[in-house]
């Protein structure tokens, strides 16, 4: 019981932690988002390596909602490793 109580209360440091670092990412992925958008309008194919640097961080951003709402004990980056990519990159 104390212990649920104890990592109750550390959601709070992991909320403001990941939250500030995973908001900072997102500003990098919209800008990729754009980027990407016009790599594959001006090739007509998109960049591989940044849909799936993209994909790193949706799958970082699933972990975080997963843990602040209380589905896993498993705390998200920078309190655990990277978790690998949920899906793999389709052509």
């Amino acid at each position: 019981m104390k212990h649920e109580r104890k990592e109750a209360l550390m959601r709070i440091i992991v909320a403001i932690v990941t939250g500030i670092i995973l908001g900072v990412w997102k500003a990098l992925i919209q800008i990729l988002i754009i980027v990407n958008w016009l790599i594959a309008i001006f090739r007509a194919k998109r960049n591989k390596r940044i849909a799936e640097f993209c994909e790193i961080w949706n799958t970082q951003f699933y972990v975080f909602l997963k843990y602040m709402t209380f589905v896993t004990n498993k705390r998200p980056f920078p309190f655990s490793r990277l978790t690998p990519n949920m899906t793999k990159f389709r052509k």
